[in-house]
């Protein structure tokens, strides 16, 4: 398994995997061709610094993703945050430890970027995703809010 930056071509089997549970796919759109909202998504990430999608690649295939952004701040003597979104494995590669291989993969990232702190968010219906998080570390000291418009 290697680890590089999503291209273009990974969009269909990246949608797949956001779709692919009971909350995606209440809220994604896995059709071909691709909605062009994912493909203008797509491009606005690539043009801000700092945003990408890293993919986990077996034998030429996609089978995890997740959203790395670098965010840059005053606060806490101008520290460099991580923020870490829409961590997915396709469901064929479950339970081979893909999941933590990609979220240690975006902590070698941020590490790299001279972040000092990564954060994600994920919903309260995710039981299974919060026992994953607290293995990995990470620890339930804020709460998150959200203001849909």
């Amino acid at each position: 398994m290697i680890f590089r930056k999503a291209t273009l071509e990974d969009l269909p089997a990246i949608v797949r995997m956001l779709a692919d549970d009971e909350l995606g796919a209440k809220r994604e759109r896995y059709e071909d061709p691709l909605p062009v909202e994912y493909y203008e998504a797509f491009a606005d990430m690539e043009a801000q610094g700092g945003n990408q999608i890293i993919v986990a690649v077996e034998d030429e295939a996609v089978i995890g993703c997740l959203q790395l952004t670098i965010i840059p701040g005053l606060s806490r003597l101008g520290m460099k945050r991580s923020q870490i979104e829409g961590v997915r494995v396709d469901q064929q590669h479950r339970g081979k430890k893909i999941g933590e291989a990609l979220i240690q993969e975006a902590i070698a990232v941020s590490r790299a970027e001279r972040c000092s702190l990564v954060q994600l968010t994920t919903d309260k219906q995710r039981v299974d995703a919060h026992r994953f998080y607290h293995r990995l570390g990470f620890v339930s000291s804020h709460e998150g809010m959200k203001l849909n418009l």
